[in-house]
């Protein structure tokens, strides 16, 4: 009788650490700069006069910044949709 809550027990905290580490596994990355324009949802952050890059906002975004604001941005890389085309024959003859 006194099985079941343990058993019950180990399997809540494997199911918490495996959902835990599906939100770890997503690598985070930082980008700082100059907020060059903020506007319908996307801001344009400035590095240097070659690099400038632009991100999404959405309503669930942390921060308000404002253009002239000095901003770390961080974010994550998630590939919302690939097409593939099979490798021709002469691109596998180059390698």
């Amino acid at each position: 009788m006194r099985r079941i809550p343990v058993i019950a027990f180990v399997v809540a905290l494997l199911v918490i650490a495996f959902v835990a580490g599906g939100f770890a596994a997503a690598k985070s990355y930082q980008f700082t700069g100059v907020v060059k324009a903020a506007d319908g949802g996307t801001m344009t952050v400035e590095k240097s006069a070659k690099e400038v890059w632009q991100f999404e906002v959405s309503k669930d975004t942390k921060g308000t910044p404002k253009v002239g604001d000095k901003v770390t941005v961080s974010y994550k890389m998630v590939a919302t949709d690939i097409e593939t085309k099979p490798a021709t024959a002469t691109a596998a003859k180059k390698k």
